[in-house]
């Protein structure tokens, strides 16, 4: 269960909090407990909640973390399917449906690229992405936007130099065009 670390995490800091609360409130209901003594149990109570609460702690902070990357995850998921399924995507569209600024839906672009899970071309001017198949641009060696002579401009890159286009290859496509650009 995605953010599971937030409920288990929650449970312990309460479950913590309320032993402490329970001893101190008996520690006072106590006659014949000296003032000293309630200090001292309330001290060693404290000290050995303190480590439950703080695991408590990690485990909700942790939990929060991991349903806000699991949130980045579904968007970048999102990103990907439109893409494959329309075959050409603006970056407002993408804006729209995820509801988030540009900066972000160009960070997760960047970071599908990065991740090597996005193979097409990107211009980053007009905003839009196309979906091209690695063995199409490196056959053709067209750009999908304007048709122009793709170039090749480093480990997986490929440049329009007509349009500013990049184009991402997959990595055995990448190997394939520049190798032929070596050539």
């Amino acid at each position: 269960m995605v953010g599971g670390g937030r409920i288990v995490g929650a449970i312990l800091m309460i479950g913590s909090a309320l032993l402490l609360l329970g001893f101190a409130i008996w520690a006072f209901s106590e006659g014949n407990i000296t003032g000293g003594g309630r200090a001292l149990g309330i001290f060693v109570a404290l000290l050995a909640m303190a480590p439950i609460f703080g695991i408590g702690f990690y485990l909700f902070r942790r939990g929060t973390d991991e349903q806000a990357q699991f949130a980045t995850v579904q968007q970048e998921k999102t990103i990907l399917n439109m893409v494959l399924t329309q075959g050409q995507v603006t970056i407002p569209e993408l804006m729209a449906e995820l509801q988030t600024s540009r900066d972000a839906v160009e960070d997760m672009i960047r970071d599908l690229v990065g991740k090597r899970l996005f193979s097409g071309a990107i211009n980053w001017d007009k905003g839009i992405l196309y979906s091209v198949e690695s063995q199409q641009l490196t056959e053709n060696r067209t750009c999908p936007n304007c048709g122009g002579k793709l170039e090749f401009a480093g480990k997986g890159l490929v440049v329009c130099p007509y349009c500013g286009s990049e184009v991402f290859l997959t990595p055995r496509a990448a190997a394939e065009t520049a190798a032929e650009a070596a050539a």
